[in-house]
């Protein structure tokens, strides 16, 4: 009896370093993301893997109100799962607003529940812009990017990849007379951008938001837009034929510019953000400028944001923005 014994707990353990250094091996040597624009390695983990490691994941209660938990320390040096890390106790939270959605999944093991990770399963898209990620002993999807010090699903609803999408609207800065206004440092035409200030944290944003399922990126990025920035479902509900009018042909002209994961503070261990990134440029300034631009229900306030290089933007906004700016060969 001791000797079957033995023989399991060897087993046993085989396989959990086996499928440790098998999942460790195969972030190690995964294809840097789209929004790695940097040579050195390991370096995008510290680019675009920050904000999902600060000190308090904030949630909202069942209340109204918000709340936070502290994160399990994670250095820069210990984000990649390639890098061990015995005394890695990450802590374990879903906010009860989430299991209580309609639009969430449910817990893993509930009754019915089968998730298919890194495919269309049925109409909720579980597969990662970045690639295949792995599915630990737990079944539970794994953060392609590294450890957040945080398991289970925080705030967000779909375990594995949460999708969105930005549309990011900009325009010529123009002083009165119309004509654009350069930097006098870099002689460059200054951009602005549509932003609006979330009420959940305050920062300001791109006004999108998550892909319903089975719908198409290219019809969120203008739902998004009219509900955040253009307030269709609410003081503007009279104008909506007008508005879609309009929305559906400056939108028409879209140019991606990103797609893939987003250091989101709301990413955990298990689940995460990613996004496709749309521009649309109004060159003329004649198209943009007849939006009335009214905060939807989601945002606290809104504006024409002048875009520099020292602007402070929620979540991997300010690197979608400057990809903008690099393309349009304006000023940072």
């Amino acid at each position: 009896m001791k000797s079957v014994l033995k023989t399991f707990l060897v087993l046993s353990t085989l396989r959990k370093v086996v499928n440790t250094n098998l999942l460790q091996t195969s972030l190690h040597n995964r294809p840097q993301p789209p929004s790695c624009r940097v040579s050195v390695p390991g370096s995008c983990y510290r680019m675009v893997h920050t904000k999902c490691r600060e000190q308090f994941y904030h949630h909202r209660t069942d209340d109204g109100s918000f709340g936070q938990i502290g994160r399990f320390p994670v250095a820069d040096d210990q984000v990649p799962w390639s890098v061990p890390l015995p005394a890695y106790k990450p802590v374990e939270f879903t906010a009860p607003f989430v299991l209580k959605a309609v639009w969430a999944d449910p817990e893993l093991g509930s009754e019915g529940f089968s998730p298919v990770w890194n495919s269309l399963d049925g109409k909720v898209n579980r597969v990662s812009h970045d690639g295949a990620y792995q599915v630990g002993e737990d079944d539970r999807p794994v953060n392609l990017m590294g450890r957040t010090g945080v398991v289970g699903r925080g705030v967000l609803g779909r375990w594995g990849p949460n999708h969105a999408a930005d549309p990011v609207v900009t325009r010529w800065k123009r002083d009165n007379d119309g004509e654009k206004v350069k930097d006098d440092t870099s002689g460059k035409n200054v951009l602005e951008f549509v932003s609006i200030q979330r009420k959940d944290n305050g920062q300001w944003a791109i006004p999108g938001g998550m892909v319903d399922p089975g719908e198409k990126v290219s019809t969120t990025v203008k739902r998004e837009f009219m509900e955040e920035a253009l307030d269709s479902t609410g003081s503007a509900k009279e104008n909506l034929g007008e508005l879609k009018t309009m929305v559906e042909k400056f939108f028409a002209g879209g140019e991606e510019v990103y797609k893939g994961y987003v250091d989101d503070p709301r990413n955990t261990d298990n689940a995460w953000m990613e996004t496709v990134a749309f521009s649309f440029h109004d060159s003329t300034g004649s198209s943009v400028g007849k939006f009335p631009l009214h905060a939807g229900d989601d945002a606290a306030s809104i504006c024409w944001m002048e875009l520099n290089r020292n602007v402070s933007l929620y979540a991997s906004h300010k690197d979608m923005l400057e990809m903008v700016v690099e393309r349009l060969n304006a000023h940072w």
